[in-house]
This record gives structure tokens, sequence and C-alpha cells, in this order.
């Protein structure tokens, strides 16, 4: 389609984001000299900027570590908080040499597409193609944090999409007509505005009033014994359930304590709104209120709207199911020349998004190709299928229980061995960690 614009640079790879995903990517692609876009002046992606004070990793270190650099005190059974996974992710970036790759304080801020206009829309069964084409294949406008908000242009054969499905845009209750927070005397924050409070302007936030605040929600720790029953909380259906669409509710230490104790009340509701002075449920009781806390989680895939251009755009969710359809994870067959890393959950996120960013340095480097745009479809679609038969609640890519699985088809098609352990025992009765996918020698 070509471009009109001055590209300021002409690179062979362009990486969004500076998470752990962002990171991953640009240690793997390293030997590419990688261009990556921040946009704030640090990386770290939401464990910088969506955490608390309390929050803290839900899994042991052992469990969230890169496979080549493992935790100083991995055995350490305490879950670190987000201010030692940020000194660990710093550590990995400064160990790997990978921040003179990152440019901070870079909001990528428009991505176009520069391809064939019959490659726009690719039909099955043709082949997805070759990473790197030899020609530039995305251009993006990054706006720097200048005083005159400037707009430079880069193009690239390859885009690593990784600005995560958290933080940036919130997903909003919508309400009936007249009964949203416009008809409320207080004040509305959703959690994303919460975390950026500091200390003492979230405690006068909370405490400035007498009346009854909502001034708790979830946040990350893990605590076993949950007194559900007592407090109107036992889910309806199994554990396995919210396991397999990664959505267990994992509470804050010492929650049920508080609520003992009279400072955390419980309401089982499934619609509520707003009145003048804070919220109505469905059975018509009220709860009076001077701050009303949105802990209902982000709009990912806006996110990513807001970011591609049509027709891709439009692409992002299936139409059936609402999930992005990812091959392996990373590649959306009907989009040429771009990944998308961070977007499954797992079990170990992390492990997620380095075994996927390993996968896509080799299939740049030419190790091995994709299948037909048609067969990886037909994976997709089978994935999403499985996962729904599994639970009821499967709306957005989790893999959590079939992770080895899927660890195991991306070996494979890497040329790696499947199985991991030294012997068969190990395999057998050993569990898998980030440290079990080291490069195969």
């Amino acid at each position: 389609m070509g471009s009109k614009k001055n590209h300021v640079n002409v690179s062979k790879v362009g990486i969004i984001g500076a998470g752990i995903s962002g990171i991953a990517a640009a240690k793997q692609l390293a030997h590419y000299r990688p261009v990556v876009f921040e946009a704030t002046d640090s990386i770290g992606g939401v464990w910088k900027h969506c955490s608390f004070s309390s929050t803290k990793l839900q899994t042991p270190r052992c469990d969230y570590e890169f496979s080549d650099y493992p935790w100083p005190d991995r055995d350490n059974s305490t879950f670190p908080s987000h201010f030692e996974i940020l000194d660990y992710l710093h550590g990995y970036a400064t160990h790997f040499d990978v921040l003179k790759y990152v440019k901070f304080n870079s909001k990528v801020v428009e991505v176009g597409y520069l391809g064939e206009p019959a490659e726009t829309l690719p039909l099955p069964p043709r082949d997805y193609g070759n990473l790197l084409r030899g020609h530039s294949v995305w251009e993006v406008a990054v706006q720097t944090h200048q005083p005159d908000t400037t707009v430079q242009w880069y193009a690239f054969e390859f885009l690593v999409v990784c600005i995560g499905k958290y933080g940036d845009i919130p997903k909003l209750p919508i309400f009936p007509p007249n009964r949203g927070q416009e008809i409320f005397g207080g004040k509305v924050l959703h959690s994303i505005d919460y975390s950026k409070l500091d200390t003492e302007a979230a405690r006068q936030l909370v405490k400035g009033k007498k009346r009854r605040a909502i001034s708790k929600f979830i946040e990350t720790y893990l605590v076993w014994k949950l007194p559900l029953v007592k407090y109107g909380l036992k889910p309806d259906h199994p554990f396995e359930e919210d396991y397999a669409s990664c959505q267990m509710a994992i509470l804050p230490e010492n929650f049920f304590v508080e609520a003992e104790k009279g400072r955390i009340l419980f309401k089982r509701a499934s619609q509520w709104w707003f009145w003048s002075r804070g919220i109505e449920f469905e059975d018509s009781t009220r709860l009076e209120a001077d701050v009303v806390l949105l802990a209902t989680g982000y709009d990912g895939s806006k996110k990513l709207k807001a970011l591609l251009p049509e027709p891709f755009c439009s692409l992002i969710q299936d139409s059936n199911s609402g999930i992005m359809p990812l091959y392996r994870g990373t590649i959306h067959p009907l989009i040429p020349n771009i990944a998308f890393v961070g977007y499954i959950e797992s079990v170990s996120n992390l492990h997620s998004a380095e075994l996927r960013c390993k996968w896509l340095a080799r299939l740049a480097d030419g190790h091995f190709k994709l299948p037909t745009i048609h067969k990886m479809l037909q994976q997709t679609t089978k994935e999403i299928e499985v996962m729904k038969r599994t639970t009821r609640f499967y709306k957005r890519h989790c893999i959590s229980t079939f992770s080895i699985n899927h660890s195991d088809e991306i070996c494979e098609e890497m040329g790696w061995k499947s199985w991991r352990k030294k012997n068969w025992l190990l395999e057998a009765f050993s569990p898998y960690n980030s440290q079990d996918y080291q490069e195969d020698k």
C-alpha cells in the first residue's frame, strides 16, 4: 500500500510495550536489534503502574522466572512483592543488556499497514509467509514526551505487540437510563485510578467522611481457608471451572479477619445501579457510600482495536466466541507480520510469554514454517471449542488446564524435545517450571 511518511528509522523488528512480555521479546529477538517503544519512563508494565502497596505474586517465585535467569533466592517460599518483581525484571534486563533497545516516554499513537492490498485479508489455504519479508510491512507513529509532543514515524518488517490486557482502559458497567454514576453525589473511581493515588491520598479518600464507604477490594495474595458459606459467597459451580477459565478469586491476607470486625460487608447481587447517595441493588436494598470503587477489570480488546487500522481491528475478536484467535497464543492467522505476546493466561504468564518469544525468534530465524492460514484457523477454533466445553465461563484465552500440552506442541514445532526432564521418573512425578524450558543443546 505504501506510505508518504518520512520514517526516522526503518528496522526489521519493532516491539510495543516494555512490560514482562516486551522485555522477554526484546531479549529473544536481540540479534535483530529491535526498537522497543515504552510509553512511560520505566519497564515493568502493570507491575509498575497498576499495583498497590500490598500487591504480591500469586505463585511462588520459582514458578515465575525466566528460564535463563533464576531468582537469586528462588528457594524462598514467600510470595514476592511487586517491588521484588520489578527488581527481578530490572536485573534480567540489565544482565542481558536489553535496556539499550528501549525508547522510554515514547507512546505509540497510530499503527499503519504498508503491505500489499492483496495481503490485507489473506484467504485460506494460502501460506502466512515469512515474518521477515525484506520490506517494511508496518509503520508506527510515536509521540515523545517532548514539550512540542513530537510525532515520529518508524517502519518495520515485523511488529510485536506487548501492550497487555490490563491497565489503560477500564471495563465499566453499563447501567439503566438515569441510574448511572451521573446521579451519584459521591466519588466514583476505577481500581486503575486508585492504584495511581499515593498512600495518604488513598487514606483520605476512603476515610474522609463518616458515611459507610466501599473501601476494600480484591488485591493479590493467596488465602486457602475461606468461610464462604458463612458470608453467602459459596460458588454454585465447581472449582475446576474457575481454574479452567482463569477466573479464580484471590483474596488479600486477613481479608476475612477484617470481615469479622465488620469493616468489610458482602452483598451478593447480579445487578446494581446508583442512586443519589450510594448504590441500589436488584432486591431494592440500598447502601449509602461516599466512594464507590469499581474493581471491574480492563478492556484489553478495546486497547488493541484502538491501535490497529482497519480491517485488522475488526478481526481482534472472533465473532462467535469473542476471543482473539491466536495460533500458539501469538499469531493471528489473518493479520500479517505481527505477533501478540501476553494475551493468553496460564498458571505462569511469564513462562507463557517467554516460551512464545523463543518460538517467535526461531520462526523469524527460519528454523520452521507456519502451517497454512486455513490450518492455523482450524487449530485456534478447535482450542476454543475444547475450552468452552470445559467451563461455561470461558470468555478469554486461558490455557491453565492444558498449558503443558500447549508447551509440548510449541517445543515440537521449534524442533525441541517435548519431554523436558532428564529421565522418565522426573517426567512422571516432578512438576514442570521455567527451568525445564532452557534452550536445547
